[in-house]
């Protein structure tokens, strides 16, 4: 008989933004499959997990200090599912949470984990254009330090080219893509992350009042519909399961199809566009 490897008996878990959305989603799903699940959010969960943090992740320190905290005990996974939309968030915040903190918690915790072990974030369809924006992302991404790639982004949010939200998912996607050829090179921990489209959580109002209705209705959906947030769960939970011992530095579209039909040009990017 097969080991099903699909599961986390045995393992302790760290997610982000286990609140509300597809971190939620996340945290319950891995915690039915055996997880321990630490669960990090500026505000309490719902469910009864093993423990909750309460970290602003707009903070360097309170980040670092959650590390500490967490490690204490041994770690196996890492779920960055925290996010901010855009629209009555400033820039730096968007992406300091969407990015620059992911960064900063992944390099605190990398040395805590073992090979084998894995982590999964949450990206967006958004960023499917950073192989257009190579020369905006490239210094950027050289920043390691917390506090010059926040003063990064002040400096330059006011760039035409530049909007906090998709240029946040943008980096996430490609220090995924990287992370094959030096975290997982390094360590032997995986690396990867998802990319959704319109997903129906509390942050879905949020995008339709930034970008406007009319964008979303002309959202391309092959499959006819908006996801859910379970929907985006399972595939961060199979991520960073044993299941995908061999998958890292990979960006996953969870989008139904829309991304890689507008890259390939069977899905006609414009007609996401409202007639003016």
């Amino acid at each position: 008989m097969l080991k099903n490897l699909f599961n986390y008996e045995g393992k302790r878990v760290v997610i982000t933004g286990a609140s509300s959305g597809m971190g939620e989603a996340t945290a319950h799903l891995v915690h039915s499959l055996g997880a321990e699940v630490v669960a990090i959010d500026v505000q309490p969960p719902r469910y009864d997990f093993a423990r909750f943090l309460e970290v602003d992740l707009r903070d360097s320190g309170a980040i670092a200090q959650a590390v500490s905290e967490v490690t204490t005990s041994r770690v196996h996974n890492l779920f960055y599912c925290a996010g901010l939309p855009g629209g009555k968030f400033s820039a730096v915040d968007v992406v300091t949470v969407n990015f620059i903190s992911q960064r900063h918690m992944i390099n605190l915790l990398i040395p805590h984990l073992q090979r084998g072990d894995a982590i999964a974030s949450v990206s967006s369809g958004a960023g499917m254009g950073y192989s257009f924006f190579g020369e905006q992302l490239q210094p950027f991404l050289e920043i390691t330090d917390f506090d010059q790639a926040q003063a990064w982004v002040i400096k330059n949010e006011k760039e035409d080219w530049f909007e906090s939200y998709s240029f946040s998912k943008m980096c996430s996607i490609v220090f995924t893509l990287r992370a094959g050829g030096t975290i997982t090179t390094d360590t032997g921990v995986r690396v990867n992350c998802i990319a959704p489209g319109p997903t129906d959580t509390a942050m879905m109002p949020a995008f339709i009042e930034q970008t406007g209705a009319a964008f979303f209705e002309r959202y391309p959906k092959p499959i006819g519909r908006n996801s859910t947030a379970p929907e985006q769960a399972w595939p961060l939970a199979f991520l960073n399961s044993d299941a995908a011992s061999y998958i890292s530095g990979e960006n996953i579209y969870t989008d139904g199809g829309a991304c890689s039909g507008v890259l390939n040009g069977s899905i006609d990017a414009a007609a996401m566009m409202p007639d003016q």
